[in-house]
């Protein structure tokens, strides 16, 4: 502001009216600059808010409902300057997060689950949930022999070390009954996991249901060829994915809360119309098979996101008892001393009202 009034000054000394002489024209000049000073110092108080928010992923259609709240100006209508990064594993959202680097954030709850078990007195708070059911699963060919879960033990799995469902493994090794250790783990980079099931290099993987299964079938593998063993019929009863912010970003509620009023909007828009939201993705890249994300986005939208919770209690929220219990669950998978308390990890405080968080059925 400072440098805009000095800009302005030096404008107004080297304007033709203020190098002619006359009381006039000195009086007219100086109603001019004060003129300017004052637009100056409005257009300054109302300047939006820079807010850095991070993708768990890429840009890809489960997550369009953000891209379409940055196209369609909703989060510049909340009086945000929003920019937004495509991330490397929700894992690594949480450490952008947690390091300031990015205000808020999309990220696996259960890696912020882990993330504040171990860093007491600097929580990151989950403030709107969005997948209310997780897309954990594992994945294998039937030509490997693998038809029940038991089968799982004593094979190779691939996946990236950053991957929530390798990460939470070892969770879904223990309701199935199978010892985590009689596994061994390949680390694979994301473009080389269905790519070393195809080639026979792994046994199963490990990834999103909404990403590994139409990844192998881009491959030639037909979903008939496929073994999927979902965590959720496993019986894990853990949430997925929700939006995440900096202890930095907490104390400014009006910020979070002017991003969840925008977001939720767009969400909303995408659940009645998926087409907008592929349309938003392919605009950021245009690389994307729109097919395939409309696919991938109807899937995350019909398995994760529009549960029979989300339809009769709204958008973000989460069951109490239920969170309780995934977050102990999760503690025990990742061998945490302690399990965070509930409200160190999530809390409905930023939302808004349950009528404006409703879904159309």
């Amino acid at each position: 502001m400072i440098r805009l009034f000095s800009r302005l000054a030096t404008r107004f000394r080297s304007s033709p009216a203020r190098q002619r002489t006359g009381g006039t024209a000195h009086l007219a000049g100086a109603t001019s600059l004060a003129a300017m000073i004052a637009l100056a110092a409005v257009t300054g108080a109302h300047a939006d808010t820079p807010v850095k928010f991070t993708l768990d992923w890429v840009f890809q259609g489960p997550t369009s409902p953000f891209l379409v709240a940055l196209e369609k100006g909703y989060y510049k209508d909340e009086g945000l300057d929003v920019t937004m990064d495509p991330g490397q594993g929700s894992a690594g959202a949480v450490q952008r997060v947690a390091s300031g680097a990015y205000d808020i954030g999309f990220a696996d709850v259960n890696s912020l689950i882990e993330y504040n078990a171990k860093n007491p007195g600097k929580e990151i708070l989950c403030v709107f949930m969005a997948y209310d059911f997780p897309p954990f699963g594992v994945y294998a060919l039937k030509t490997s022999g693998i038809k029940t879960p038991a089968d799982l033990a004593g094979k190779k799995l691939g996946a990236p070390v950053f991957d929530a469902s390798f990460r939470l493994f070892p969770a879904f090794a223990k309701k199935v009954g199978i010892d985590p250790k009689s596994v061994e783990s390949v680390n694979l980079t994301p473009q080389l996991r269905e790519q070393s099931l195809v080639q026979g290099t792994v046994d199963f993987i490990s990834g999103h249901y909404f990403s590994s299964v139409l990844d192998l079938e881009a491959r030639g593998v037909k979903l008939d060829d496929l073994v999927v063993f979902t965590y959720s019929d496993a019986g894990m009863d853990v949430y997925g994915n929700g939006i995440i912010v900096s202890p930095q970003m907490a104390e400014k509620p009006e910020v979070v809360k002017g991003f969840l009023r925008a977001t939720i909007k767009a969400w909303k828009e995408v659940a009645a119309n998926p087409e907008i939201g592929v349309a938003a993705a392919k605009n950021r890249d245009p690389l994307i098979d729109e097919a395939l994300e409309l696919r991938r986005l109807n899937m995350s939208l019909q398995m994760n996101v529009l549960t029979p919770y989300v339809k009769e209690n709204g958008m973000g929220d989460v069951d109490p008892e239920r969170f309780a219990r995934s977050i102990k669950d999760v503690a025990d998978a990742f061998g945490l001393p302690d399990a965070p308390a509930p409200e160190k990890v999530f809390t409905d405080y930023y939302l808004p009202p349950k009528a404006d968080r409703m879904v159309a059925p």
